[in-house]
């Protein structure tokens, strides 16, 4: 969320910006402000009247020293009187401060310059593109059905066990589906980051520290008898790592991958663009995160962009990389790159990763901080989050563009993690 302190000296240049996302927060950053200063008044006072009793504590013990009991009768009076009336404004700040929280998380986070306005997908900057679309004979399949011919994943009994959106991968598809989140988890490993296993449930503190809650909750699988949500992604369990945590500025910055299965309530409109793998309930994800110093967060954003095309370029895959503009982006996020890959015989760009710098936005919720060394105050730090990657739509791009009349190959780099190299 954004700070106070943020809002208060730049009010003009939030709304703009928000602008960008074509977020209209005229209205609640009026509000804020008002209710800041009702806070900021009744602190004040709560402040001179703790400062006139600490005066009047100590003026009691000289008047009974000297005998004026009179007069230490009278300021003790006066005590009883100042200790009701800042228990009485603290009663006031409570709810002051309730609305002014729950008023700030209402407003998305800054987007950065870079940022241009639009509504959606077709306002946004193709950053560059790589591979080479393949050239698929007439008698090309789509994923849904090399799946159904080579018998590699189970739709139908993934609804008996559980419902739609819940595949069971069997025989080379599960075998498959190992060896790439053991490939993406072994390349996060070389590029330096530190691989961890989270919970795949998370707490309500942890949901709001990444900002899935309150703003997602209606995505959320809940476990309701025990307060806790099943993750929609690694971001969130790892990220939180760090929350109500101070870290020293050198130790900056924190790289951490891991891989979930990650669950997501969103049920897609009918069609073919949700078949198959297109869209499920629960999927297998790596994820990299990073929590990093505000002068370099962009150099990290950078660095993690380069690392995910090297992963879609060494599976073969043609893509492109996408910066989001404004009306597409995420609630949480200052800038996002989209990696899409083409699946050749749906004909279409597939969205696999979202790499995002959040900037201090989660860090603010987090309570997320560093101090640098010789510097006395501390300050929020920068997270950042892509997936590197998403399996289901990779699945779907690998089989569709490497079918064959005698099978399906398997991308070169993922041999030694299979052992075998067609689908057949």
């Amino acid at each position: 969320m954004l700070t106070i302190n943020l809002i208060r000296e730049q009010k003009d240049f939030i709304i703009e910006r928000l602008k960008v996302k074509n977020f209209d927060s005229e209205e609640i950053i009026n509000k804020i402000l008002l209710l800041d200063s009702s806070r900021r008044d009744i602190l004040s006072k709560s402040d001179q009247m703790q400062g006139e009793l600490n005066r009047i504590s100590k003026e009691i013990g000289v008047l009974m020293r000297e005998g004026k009991e009179n007069e230490a009768k009278t300021a003790k009076e006066r005590t009883y009187k100042l200790k009701e009336d800042i228990r009485s404004l603290s009663d006031k700040l409570i709810p002051v401060e309730n609305d002014l929280r729950n008023e700030i998380i209402r407003l998305p986070n800054l987007p950065h310059k870079s940022v241009n306005p639009g509504h959606g997908a077709d306002d946004n900057f193709k950053l560059r593109e790589g591979g080479k679309i393949p050239a698929l004979s007439e008698k090309a399949l789509p994923h849904w059905e090399l799946i159904r011919k080579y018998d590699i994943i189970d739709f139908e009994l993934g609804i008996k066990l559980t419902g739609a959106g819940f595949p069971v991968y069997k025989g080379k598809g599960a075998k498959l589906e190992r060896a790439l989140i053991s490939f993406f988890l072994d390349e996060g490993v070389k590029a330096g980051y530190t691989e961890v296993i989270p919970p795949i449930m998370v707490n309500e503190d942890s949901g709001f520290g990444t900002g899935q809650l309150p703003d997602k909750e209606g995505q959320m699988y809940s476990v309701t008898l025990d307060n806790f949500y099943l993750i929609p992604t690694a971001e969130v369990p790892v990220t939180n790592i760090y929350r109500d945590v101070i870290l020293n500025g050198d130790s900056l910055p924190i790289k951490n991958v891991a891989y979930t299965p990650c669950f997501r309530r969103e049920a897609g409109s009918w069609g073919a663009h949700v078949r198959g793998l297109n869209r499920l309930h629960q999927f297998d994800k790596v994820e990299i995160v990073r929590i990093a110093h505000p002068d370099h967060s962009y150099e990290s954003l950078d660095e993690m962009v380069m690392h995910v095309e090297s992963l879609v370029s060494r599976l073969g895959l043609p893509y492109r990389i996408m910066r989001l503009c404004g009306g597409d982006m995420s609630f949480t996020s200052s800038l996002t790159y989209d990696f899409e890959v083409w699946s050749a015989a749906q004909k279409r760009w597939l969205e696999v990763s979202s790499v995002s710098n959040f900037e201090a936005f989660q860090a603010n919720r987090l309570k997320c901080r560093f101090k640098d060394k010789g510097d006395k105050q501390t300050r929020l730090v920068h997270t950042l989050n892509g997936s590197a990657l998403a399996l289901p739509r990779i699945v779907a791009a690998i089989l569709e563009n490497n079918q064959t009349g005698s099978g399906i190959n398997v991308p070169e780099v993922l041999v030694p993690y299979t052992g075998f190299n067609i689908i057949d």
